[in-house]
């Protein structure tokens, strides 16, 4: 069995080792789900730690299906996480129908190698959670973290048994979501993963005591898992006139509120 520390910060990564986790995964911004950490912290984490850093290949929250834009970032993330002494890189790119976007994927992970590629939970939104193993199993990818496309793998234990009984050896199944003390072990009896993915986080108290009470830079939550606040060039413009108009001296119009 191994145990993979999911961390965001260089801190938590080196109690994860200390605690003797056997690889930590990597991330920055897990309040959605988790995006690429920054090279300063993908550098210390691999300098400082002596077991494997994965890190996390996402460039933005929301969904999986990506833009070329959105590659050419994921490519070039790889190859900084190359350069600085990553083991492995965690990724996953999916078509809009819900099945795994089989080309992209390819080109990622002929770019990542010879580091370790892992499918992460976007797996969870498949479509067909049998045809989506196939084709990773087809692309050569190492690992798959999942949690048997339920919210948690306590809730996804039937199809976690079933994808590691699918897969005979010919992907690593990784257990993730939701793991604890309380169930961790039950998840592995009733399913044979041979890894679990564990966040195991405490709360670590802020030494900040002036406070505003009237300030907080925490935004309301979007409507659901798939939309995602993006740039509008419309009100981008309405605020550039805005401006402009101010600097001639002219009286704006009212308009809606910026954010």
């Amino acid at each position: 069995m191994k145990l993979e520390a999911c961390v965001d910060s260089v801190e938590s990564a080196l109690s994860a080792q200390a605690g003797g986790a056997d690889r930590v995964e990597l991330c920055d911004n897990l309040l959605e789900g988790g995006t690429t950490p920054s090279a300063g912290s993908i550098a210390l984490c691999c300098a400082r730690l002596r077991i494997p850093v994965h890190v996390l290949i996402r460039p933005r929250g929301g969904d999986f299906v990506y833009s070329d834009l959105d590659l050419e970032v994921m490519r070039r993330d790889i190859a900084i996480a190359k350069e600085l002494g990553a083991r492995g890189v965690v990724f996953g790119i999916l078509l809009p129908d819900g099945a795994v976007d089989v080309p992209r994927i390819r080109s990622l992970a002929a770019a990542a190698r010879p580091l370790l590629v892992t499918f992460h939970r976007a797996f969870d939104f498949t479509a067909d959670a049998d045809q989506a193993l196939d084709d990773l199993i087809a692309l050569g990818v190492d690992r798959l973290l999942t949690s048997g496309h339920a919210a948690t793998a306590v809730e996804g234990t039937g199809i976690l048994a079933r994808l590691v009984q699918r897969a005979a050896g010919r992907i690593t199944i990784a257990a993730g979501g939701g793991l604890s003390e309380e169930n961790m072990l039950a998840v592995i009896e009733r399913t044979g993963v041979p890894e679990v993915h564990v966040r195991a986080t405490a709360l670590l108290e802020s030494p900040v005591t002036h406070r505003p009470t009237h300030l907080s830079l925490l935004k309301q939550p979007l409507p659901n898992e798939y939309d995602r606040a993006v740039t509008d060039p419309e009100r981008i413009r309405r605020l550039v006139e805005l401006l402009r108009k101010r600097t001639l001296g002219e009286r704006p119009l009212v308009e809606r509120p910026a954010c």
